[in-house]
């Protein structure tokens, strides 16, 4: 079973051209179930350059579907068997205002838009840039 992976290597995905925001802003938490962006916000912001877009995809996945510990390995095995949306697709990205930086390893970490980091991302010419998706076509 081939492995898809969504992991960049020093690559900066900047906000969707149009995103709503001109700040990263927290993902508002509805209900009593966290969002995927809420998840992806909480596990990159509070850990940053320690998870890769994989680790942090596929924990969204295993927490929105309950799986348990010993499920784990068979489903990530199963979750990578086909592609998924990488985080050019992220609702951080397309709608809350946050860039993803890939360091060499691959591990990521967000910079809100109005930030000096994210602005040097984008101008400095260090790593790739790419944007993410736009929510209209």
């Amino acid at each position: 079973m081939e492995a898809h992976t969504t992991n960049y290597k020093d690559t900066f995905i900047a906000v969707a051209d149009d995103c709503p925001t001109a700040v990263g802003e927290i993902p508002p938490v509805k209900g009593d179930k966290k969002s995927v962006a809420n998840i992806q916000f909480e596990l990159v912001s509070k850990n940053p350059y320690r998870f890769t877009s994989d680790d942090v995809l596929f924990q969204v996945y295993a927490e929105r579907n309950e799986l348990t510990e010993g499920e784990l390995e068979r489903g990530r095995k199963l979750f990578f068997s086909k592609g998924q949306p990488c985080f050019r697709a992220s609702p951080l990205t397309k709608r809350y205002g946050w860039g993803v930086h890939s360091d060499s390893k691959g591990k990521i970490a967000i910079y809100g838009r109005e930030t000096d980091e994210y602005a040097r991302f984008v101008n400095s010419g260090d790593v790739k840039v790419v944007k993410a998706m736009k929510s209209s076509r």
